[in-house]
């Protein structure tokens, strides 16, 4: 959304188009703001919401409040160019910053006082200000595009009037109702204000949901993802941009892989929506115009073939206890501990007297699993180390002896590792190995498994 401005003429006026009509545009914040108002998603620096939780002092989070206001508004200064335009997004940002001040002002009375339990009241602040960010890019972009001769319509699904208790079908379908975007481009907040809390439920997957929900409200022949890469078989930055290529057609199973190593292409919930409604999902490189990108949909693979080699850095968490064998109830103690502290698990391999768990959370977290998990297994040896999870997927791996051919690549490129495992749906096959040898084992399986079986295809073209 940062650069919209790139984006107008291509991506919303659509020029090679006979209408730029027929889309409805669902929009996250602009860069950076999202972890202004609650955290930074990979530092974990507090934003507005982290400062206001953790009790810090009222001018903290007020004065991280303002600089977030005050970059919503460069940010658009930088992207309008009417005067007049500026003015009312600048009108925008300070009405509701104002608002939210408000509520954060009376929020803190109440907390003052010690007599009421306000726990669950957080999640509902950080449901508030995570509706801020898209409600300030709907709101400039309708403007922005209204300018290029767009007939445009903000379309606030934060429900900053308050209004209704609505679910979120009844809240998509009631601000859509008298929307035509055949005449019209509407511009959709990512944000929406709903009965379970939109952020509660899905976090910052939040806007993918949104965007999943009125595609299929809308009997979308097409719901695509504008990005700012393609979807490739591997990072271009690490195996080089000419080693890489576009997968262009792959399905709803490796979407669903790609998530559990990090690389949503789309959160599962927002790909489950999709899949049951049969609606195809694109995914595709803004700022590469007529490049189509990547369709996902449930369309068997023509041929066994690896679409993409990615790696996630993992904390393995070994549970060594000889008295384990034959005795049931140990697997699923770990997983309550696991699901207690909101850890999420990556992958998985256990024996008759060891299970391991191959994670990805934060060394908080982590801390106060062990504790757990010591106290619950006192006589139990438990262990942690830094690992990677290096992953080969595709719609169809069988016939392609990927673990024999992958441990072959490995040991060329002097990489020993620690675990291997495949499972019978032949979707993926995972390496668990150092972590200082993630990169050398994505490069190496990559030339092996994909590089090598597209060579022929380039000497035929």
């Amino acid at each position: 959304m940062s650069r919209l401005v790139e984006l107008r003429d291509t991506l919303f006026l659509n020029r090679d188009a006979e209408t730029p009509y027929g889309h409805i545009f669902v929009v996250s914040a602009f860069g950076g703001i999202t972890d202004l108002l609650l955290e930074h998603k990979k530092t974990g620096n507090p934003g507005v919401y982290a400062l206001f939780r953790d009790g810090a002092e009222a001018g903290d989070w007020r004065a991280a409040l303002n600089a977030v206001a005050a970059t919503m508004i460069d940010t658009h200064s930088a992207i309008l160019t009417d005067e007049g335009d500026i003015q009312r997004a600048s009108t925008f940002v300070t009405d509701r910053v104002a608002g939210l001040r408000d509520c954060l002002d009376d929020f803190e009375r109440l907390r003052a006082h010690g007599h009421f339990r306000l726990d669950d009241q957080f999640k509902l602040v950080r449901e508030m200000l995570s509706g801020l960010g898209e409600a300030h890019s709907a709101f400039v972009a309708s403007l922005y595009l209204g300018d290029a001769g767009l007939s445009t319509r903000f379309v606030d699904l934060s429900g900053w009037d308050n209004g209704p208790d609505l679910t979120l079908d009844q809240r998509i379908q009631a601000a859509l109702s008298g929307v035509n975007p055949a005449r019209e481009l509407p511009i959709v907040t990512g944000y929406t204000k709903c009965r379970r809390g939109l952020m509660t439920e899905f976090d910052r997957g939040y806007s993918e949901v949104t965007f999943a929900k009125i595609a299929v409200h809308s009997a979308a022949s097409e719901a695509i993802i504008h990005k700012e890469f393609h979807l490739s078989s591997a990072d271009p930055k690490l195996v080089g941009t000419d080693a890489v290529h576009t997968i262009g057609h792959t399905n709803y199973d490796v979407a669903d892989q790609l998530s559990n190593m990090g690389m949503e292409a789309i959160h599962p919930k927002a790909a489950k929506m999709l899949r049951q409604a049969g609606i195809p999902l694109r995914v595709t490189n803004a700022f590469d115009h007529g490049n189509p990108g990547t369709v996902i949909d449930d369309t068997p693979a023509p041929a066994p073939r690896v679409d993409m080699v990615t790696g996630l850095n993992v904390q393995a968490l070994e549970l060594f206890e000889p008295d384990m064998v034959g005795v049931k109830g140990y697997d699923a103690a770990l997983l309550d501990i696991l699901t207690r502290h909101d850890v999420r698990i990556v992958a998985k391999t256990s024996n008759a007297n060891t299970i391991t768990h191959y994670v990805d959370s934060t060394p908080e977290r982590l801390a106060r699993v062990e504790q757990d998990i010591v106290a619950q297994f006192p006589g139990a040896n438990f262990s942690q180390s830094e690992l990677a999870v290096v992953a080969v997927i595709g719609r169809d791996l069988g016939g392609l002896r990927v673990l024999t051919r992958g441990l072959v690549a490995l040991e060329t490129a002097d990489v020993v590792p620690v675990a291997v495992q495949q499972t019978t749906r032949n979707v993926d096959a995972q390496f668990i190995v150092p972590r200082t040898d993630k990169d050398r084992a994505i490069t190496a399986l990559h030339e092996t498994l994909v590089e090598q079986a597209r060579a022929p295809l380039r000497r035929a073209a």
